[in-house]
């Protein structure tokens, strides 16, 4: 039996390495043919181009594919199964995308038969951005037509908008029969195509004046225009306007653009006023993400890492982040921070490893109660629990989890009220370690 059980598998490993032979020995065969008529005039970036190409061979074909390459770079493909010979139909998708100067193509044919056999032609194509009678202006009230200014790519629309705030996206007509309707909306702080979300247009002033947009460039406008340090900052939503960048311990911050900007409230932790629109910056050199905020006339200032926020290091530098009850910036009317991360206000890195928040009774922060705590990130994850910080304060206590307090939260001493426009600050010194925190409460 044993033999025998031997016997059949040799049997079985010289069908299979027979097989394997077989497929090795498979060679190109036949003769693909394809006749194409050049049909690839007059192309615009966001076309949908057709194609008709007949195909022949004396054995079976497979697939016939279309491969279209700005450059070397490929960029659309569109596959067909050839099932017999005979005349097949197709279309290809011509990218239309921010700032690609027109030029010529290479759009690929590949016709493809069962033995691997294969045939390629190949056209040039030139492709040129449209230059489109008008665009269309689209608010949620009214469509205005947007002409051509003479500028390359540009239009405008000149009206007596409602207001001089005006939310609407844009979109192009169909101009012949390859063409496709292509339309601009706001992502991510920019004007993009392929969304229709609205593009928050803001003008400085009311009653009559233009929104231009170019088809090139994206560039649009109006916005309002607001400058740190001579630096444009970058535009997330209308109410909401934001630049990373990197900010020295004791030198001065302008802001321009902000004809109110001596109502505006200012974080005492961040910024000193000289005057309206010029500050002293206050924590240590570093890299912030400021943000102005049209709608609370506020800078939120977040120190960074790099690109993101930044989070509590193990030798005690970085970040050290607020969230919870009964706290907010600029007011408690306006931007309580509650348990929402999002929400997390970010102490003032002042220096040897020590943080600080600075609130105002009644305005900034609960007179009757308090409920909040210090977390290692902008959002959940390390924490500074009951075991790891401590406070001699007279004002407030920390909480263990039996005393009134979840673990690390932070509540008024018995007795105590904090007093209304009074100022408060809270400090946070890690010097002895994060794991040795220790709280100081100070009114002022």
């Amino acid at each position: 039996m044993k033999n025998l059980k031997y016997f059949i598998l040799s049997i079985l490993g010289l069908a299979v390495l027979s097989c394997s032979d077989d497929i090795s020995e498979i060679e190109p065969a036949g003769n693909p043919v394809m006749e194409i008529e050049n049909q690839f005039s007059d192309v615009h970036f966001g076309d949908v181009l057709s194609f008709t190409v007949s195909v022949s061979d004396e054995i079976s074909l497979s697939t016939l594919t279309a491969i279209l390459y700005f450059g070397e770079e490929e960029v659309e493909r569109t596959t067909i199964r050839t099932k017999e010979n005979g005349e097949y139909s197709g279309t290809i998708e011509i990218p239309f995308e921010k700032d690609i100067p027109d030029g010529t193509a290479t759009l690929e044919f590949v016709l493809l038969n069962t033995t691997m056999n294969s045939s390629i032609e190949t056209f040039d194509v030139p492709i040129t951005r449209a230059q489109y009678p008008y665009l269309i202006l689209v608010s949620e009230n009214a469509s205005y037509p947007m002409l051509p200014t003479g500028e390359a790519n540009e239009y405008a629309a000149t009206e007596a908008f409602p207001s001089n705030d005006l939310s609407a996206y844009i979109k192009t007509p169909v101009v012949d029969d390859k063409g496709t309707e292509i339309v601009f909306g706001w992502e991510a702080g920019a004007v993009t195509n392929g969304v229709s979300t609205n593009i928050p247009f803001v003008s400085p002033v009311g009653g009559t004046y233009s929104v231009t947009f170019n088809t090139k460039t994206y560039e649009a406008g109006p916005f309002f225009e607001i400058l740190l340090n001579g630096e444009n900052m970058n535009m997330v939503d209308k109410d909401n306007y934001q630049l990373d960048v990197d900010l020295t311990q004791g030198q001065e911050v302008s802001i321009q653009g902000l004809g109110n900007i001596a109502d505006w409230w200012i974080d005492a932790d961040y910024l000193t006023t000289q005057e309206a629109g010029l500050y002293t910056f206050v924590p240590i050199t570093g890299k912030y993400r400021v943000t102005a905020n049209l709608e609370l006339n506020y800078f939120r200032i977040e120190a960074l890492d790099g690109n993101s926020p930044a989070g509590l290091n193990a030798d005690g530098t970085g970040a050290v982040w607020v969230i919870g009850e009964n706290v907010g910036k600029p007011s408690l009317a306006d931007k309580t921070v509650g348990w929402s991360p999002d929400n997390a206000l970010c102490m003032a890195p002042i220096g040897d490893k020590k943080y600080q928040l600075t609130v105002v009774g009644g305005t900034n922060i609960s007179t009757d109660g308090i409920n909040f705590k210090f977390f290692h990130q902008k959002g959940w994850g390390g924490e500074f629990g009951g075991d790891a910080i401590s406070t001699t304060s007279d004002i407030v206590f920390i909480g263990d989890g039996t005393n009134g307090r979840d673990s690390g939260n932070l509540g008024l001493v018995d007795g105590v009220t904090l007093e209304d426009g009074a100022t408060y600050v809270f400090t946070v010194d890690l010097s002895a370690g994060n794991d040795q925190a220790v709280l100081t409460v100070t009114k002022k």
